[in-house]
């Protein structure tokens, strides 16, 4: 009787690390920049006269704003995608 207790309890600590679950892994997503994000929001400072859009960063969630001309400002919108050329994270 010892040894066919002795053999469970050592085929059941055999098994069990087999068991284990296996860690998922994340998909790597090729299509993300660390420069480009989402505009959340923009607006005019008109004491510096910045046209500014914030942009949520694709990578970090972060998001900063960012002065642009008076022509970029009004040709991009909240929502769209953006990418900030002079920097690489945020």
């Amino acid at each position: 009787m010892k040894k066919i207790l002795f053999i469970i309890i050592a085929s059941v600590l055999i098994l069990l690390p087999s068991c284990k679950k296996e860690e998922e892994e994340k998909p790597v997503e090729d299509n993300k920049q660390c420069n480009c994000g989402t505009i959340a929001n923009d607006g005019i400072d008109s004491a510096t006269n910045c046209y500014w859009l914030e942009i949520r960063n694709e990578c970090s969630g972060n998001k900063k704003k960012f002065c642009f001309d008076e022509d970029i400002w009004t040709n991009n919108f909240v929502g769209d995608r953006f990418c900030v050329s002079n920097v690489t994270s945020w």
